[in-house]
């Protein structure tokens, strides 16, 4: 396969120039733009410009709003509620978390609700950017149908992923981004594009066969949870926390109403922030936490959830990226019209 390497700040303008041309305005653009920048930046191509050909069709089919304008409202004294209006999860996001850090600090604890969003991206992004803040933070969302619970051979869960994150003031923070499906639904597809076998347990065939061919579990088979039972009672945490609790829909419910144009369906998102220093131990939680990371990062063969994504990020940041030329001349053909 023929790769380009690209730098970051082209990747970005290729982005927004074609979220522009098919119908996002400028804040949308740059939210959705800068997001798919971090993926790329990070080493998780699949979550990078490999999203815009799904975004650019949800555009072009009128489910999202490219130009929608999020709202904030409250929910409760540690709720903030933001309405999406059918657009984009990162603008939303962008607009409701100063007021998630600004509660947070002042009661110790507070969730952000998004509602009414299109999710498609990686979770650790949005997860980092309240982390900075000096704030412990988890994240929550669902998807469609895609993994079957522990014991059936037909999708009902999302892949469903999940984000923790903690501060560590002067160092790079450490959070880990995670589905509860074995595999994340991007890293099968990337396989299937590339003609490589995924990982035995990651998924059944149309009947209901274990199978490494990517292809047989997108088309007609199934993804398994990790863990068997264990991952599969996550993915209904998930679910219920990010459908059930925010009033929006379940994963089965958003592949009734989806188009199937193979962009991101409707749904919610739910954020909680939580300052560490309202919990007790004001003045010893960072010290005390840093001897437990150093522990754990003394133990032969282990390491810290997000240390290879800032390894990449060092790396590509001064080395750029390498894309498909397959995938870029899609993007030029969206771009294009």
């Amino acid at each position: 396969m023929q790769r380009t390497t690209l730098s970051l700040t082209d990747v970005e303008q290729r982005a927004r120039d074609c979220l522009l041309a098919n119908g996002c305005n400028a804040d949308n653009a740059n939210a959705l733009a800068a997001t798919m920048t971090a993926a790329e930046r990070d080493g998780c191509p699949s979550h990078g410009l490999f999203r815009l050909p799904g975004y650019t069709a949800s555009l072009r089919s009128g489910k999202v709003d490219g130009k929608a304008t999020p709202t904030v409202g409250d929910g409760a004294p540690g709720v903030v509620r933001v309405d999406g209006h059918g657009g984009y999860a990162p603008l939303a996001l962008a607009k409701g978390r100063p007021l998630l850090v600004e509660r947070a600090r002042e009661t110790g604890i507070a969730a952000l609700a998004l509602a009414n969003v299109h999710h498609f991206a990686a979770l650790w992004v949005e997860t980092e950017a309240v982390v900075e803040q000096g704030l412990v933070a988890l994240a929550f969302t669902s998807y469609m149908p895609s993994v079957a619970p522990a014991g059936a051979n037909k999708p009902f869960f999302g892949t469903n992923p999940m984000a923790f994150g903690w501060p560590r003031p002067g160092q790079s923070p450490m959070v880990f981004d995670q589905a509860s499906a074995a595999m994340a639904r991007g890293e099968i597809m990337i396989a299937a594009r590339d003609g490589h076998t995924v990982p035995e347990g990651g998924g059944l065939d149309s009947d209901g066969n274990p199978t490494t061919d990517p292809n047989a579990i997108l088309n007609g088979g199934t993804q398994l949870p990790f863990g068997g039972y264990k991952g599969s009672s996550i993915a209904m945490m998930v679910e219920l926390l990010a459908s059930g609790l925010l009033g929006q829909p379940f994963s089965y419910e958003a592949a009734q109403e989806d188009n199937k144009d193979g962009g991101p369906p409707r749904g919610g998102e739910l954020m909680i922030a939580l300052d560490p220093a309202r919990f007790g131990d004001a003045e010893n939680w960072q010290a005390h936490c840093e001897a437990f990371f150093a522990e754990l990062g003394g133990l032969e063969g282990t390491r810290l959830p997000g240390e290879r994504r800032h390894r990449n990020r060092i790396e590509n940041q001064n080395n750029g990226v390498s894309v498909p030329d397959s995938l870029l001349e899609k993007i030029a053909e969206l771009t294009a019209g």
